[in-house]
């Protein structure tokens, strides 16, 4: 029974959240392109936008970076290049949680704005509100895990919880390393899959945009109020038309 479970959690639940990131973000991009954004409010409120995005961005720049070192390559490719398992390990807990307060910190200003400014709260939807308690769970359970796990326990998550990672997308899953995992890495792993689930039905869609087209799209025309012919010379290259 044990086992029958722990191939649902930790094999068929992350291939379907997986599933759903990538088919809705086809459909997400295909039928709903004019919904592709992340419906900024700057019109209605700077001050506290000002300092919560910048610390919240990037912050959640160096978690992402954290997880692709931590999850993505193995601790035998980290120690071939001279990085001890210990060194390793303080950078994770130092860097890991500077940045996971900044992120944190980011999102508690941003979450305040949000619900304490009027016609950004009236902006906010439902699925606004489903996102942001996701995103704060997974990163609040990382951070913790982060600090707590790596000062005061012994277990070692880069030959558990990252080799089923990296066994996910290479379809050799390992369930019984997260299943032996500690409940707070199971918590957060399982979340975060949650949350890759949410994230083409959310304003999280705007992480995979760039603007390319910027480089080639035609010059924006900004015309004046027309003045009396005669008054004064007109420049070269801005002749009436």
């Amino acid at each position: 029974m044990n086992d029958t479970k722990d191939i649902v959690l930790w094999v068929v639940v992350p291939y379907a959240c997986l599933a759903v990131f990538v088919v809705g973000h086809y459909w997400r991009y295909r039928y709903d392109k004019f919904g592709w954004t992340t419906r900024s409010s700057q019109l209605y409120e700077r001050k506290l936008l000002r300092i919560g995005s910048p610390l919240f961005h990037f912050g959640i720049l160096g978690v992402f970076l954290g997880h692709v070192v931590g999850l993505g390559i193995p601790e035998s490719w980290t120690e071939a290049v001279g990085v001890s398992e210990g060194v390793y390990h303080f950078l994770a807990v130092s860097m890991g949680a500077v940045a996971g307060a900044a992120a944190v910190i980011g999102m508690v200003i941003l979450i305040y704005r949000r619900r304490t400014v009027g016609p950004v709260f009236s902006a906010t939807t439902r699925m606004d509100k489903v996102m942001y308690l996701a995103l704060s769970t997974v990163i609040i359970l990382g951070l913790v895990n982060t600090v707590i796990a790596n000062m005061f326990g012994d277990y070692d998550y880069r030959l558990g919880v990252s080799v089923w990672f990296r066994g996910i997308f290479v379809l050799q899953p390992h369930p019984e390393l997260m299943a032996h995992a500690p409940i707070g890495f199971q918590l957060h792993g399982a979340v975060a899959m949650l949350l890759f689930a949410l994230w083409p039905f959310t304003r999280l869609v705007h992480v995979f945009s760039a603007p390319v087209g910027y480089l080639w799209r035609p010059y924006v025309v900004y015309r004046s109020k027309d003045v009396p012919l005669g008054a004064r010379a007109e420049r070269r290259g801005w002749e009436k038309v």
